[in-house]
């Protein structure tokens, strides 16, 4: 077999040597880019992201039942898995692009809804009439008390709250000496004033 392979031309054993190892690059950056960045089902269920999302999701059925809307959530609508699905109006709710272009050639009315967009604004993305529901009050005092967390005016806008809130992580941050209690707070108002900043 080793005679075999000798009696190759040099080029091509220079040529499959160097896409062995080419192929061999390429698969250690894909493991080390999972690995830099998971995707949001492989992170451990307290990460920062991991809680965002399942806020997110709580914000969106908080709205949907304040607006006495019936859905069922993580289904398969024409095919594709939605977040949410309201069946007496066949409305599909997406995270995800891809299937919402899928979903917009069947009958079936997709909603695209960003990670980062607030749960009570899901009324003006949906295609139908939606009730205005009343604003809560803590929810307000909620913002309040997330900007005045980072020592900000609730008028503050994203740069100067992602400013305040590096500042403020890197005094209570529990590797600098910081309490646990007090970055996780912090951590908190800074994605409610993020949402809320002009």
């Amino acid at each position: 077999m080793w005679g075999a392979i000798a009696e190759l031309p040099e080029w091509l054993l220079l040529g499959l040597g160097l896409a062995g190892a080419s192929t061999l690059l390429v698969a250690l950056a894909f493991v080390a880019g999972q690995r830099a960045f998971p995707r949001l089902e492989d992170d451990p269920a307290g990460s920062p992201e991991r809680e965002g999302a399942e806020r997110r999701l709580a914000e969106i059925r908080h709205y949907l039942e304040a607006i006495d809307e019936r859905y069922v959530e993580k289904t398969t609508v024409a095919g594709q898995r939605v977040e949410f699905y309201l069946p007496e109006r066949d409305v599909a709710v997406t995270f995800d692009a891809r299937v919402f272009f899928r979903l917009e050639a069947t009958d079936t009315d997709p909603v695209l809804v960003e990670h980062e967009l607030p749960g009570g604004h899901l009324g003006s993305r949906l295609p139908f009439e939606t009730p205005e529901i009343a604003t809560d009050e803590d929810a307000d005092a909620g913002v309040a008390t997330a900007f005045a967390a980072l020592g900000l005016p609730a008028s503050a806008d994203v740069e100067e709250v992602r400013r305040a809130y590096r500042r403020r992580v890197k005094e209570v941050h529990p590797d600098q000496g910081g309490d646990e209690d007090e970055f996780r707070r912090i951590r908190e108002a800074y994605d409610t004033a993020r949402e809320h900043a002009d």
